[in-house]
């Protein structure tokens, strides 16, 4: 049996400033590197060592792998990247154009704006990462490290029946979920408190 625990990367400024970042190489701030130490504590204290990480490329996201996992082994995979916001990345959400505005009132119901990439599709990536991970069982405890709208496409393809119940969750800097794979399944995640 391994623990996959996933984790979205600590804050960044763009985040501070709520911009659109997606796939805008941010490097944690201040409070992100708090964010990871804390998480990073949090696991230690619940008497967990990470011994493999998965992350996405973007520095934010290794960064928060590095800062919890220190010197486990690291890979990186580009499944794991945040949605592709195309031409929508450095939005300024505090005052965004319409069209954002009506899919992010309601990511089931609404399309998403031409250019970004189809929430199916993230779903779709980040199932095709779970199941490559579950075909080859890593051993011991595992962090994967990636953003907020890519950890919902994950746990909406590790939940049957959510019929989209997570795109509207709010995940915050550093939120944790954990899903136990044991013998070629992933049980249904949940946060870790």
């Amino acid at each position: 049996m391994s623990n996959i625990y996933i984790i979205r990367h600590g804050q960044t400024d763009l985040n501070r400033k709520h911009i659109l970042q997606g796939r805008i190489d941010e490097p944690l701030n201040e409070d992100g590197i708090r964010q990871a130490e804390e998480a990073a504590e949090q696991l230690r204290s619940m008497g967990i060592t990470i011994d493999s990480v998965w992350s996405s490329p973007l520095q934010r996201a290794r960064d928060t792998a590095r800062i919890i996992a220190g010197y486990a082994p690291l890979k990186t995979d580009e499944r794991l990247l945040e949605m592709d916001y195309g031409p929508y990345d450095g939005t300024d959400l505090t005052s965004p154009p319409p069209e954002i505005l009506e899919f992010f009132s309601d990511f089931v119901n609404n399309p998403e704006p031409p250019g970004m990439e189809p929430l199916a599709a993230i779903v779709q990536r980040l199932g095709e990462f779970l199941e490559e991970l579950r075909d080859a069982p890593p051993e011991g405890n595992v962090l994967i490290s990636t953003h907020a709208i890519a950890m919902k496409g994950a746990l909406e393809y590790l939940t049957p029946g959510s019929n989209g119940s997570y795109w509207d969750k709010h995940i915050k800097n550093c939120d944790i979920y954990v899903t136990e794979l044991e013998d070629g399944a992933y049980s249904v995640p949940v946060p870790i408190a």
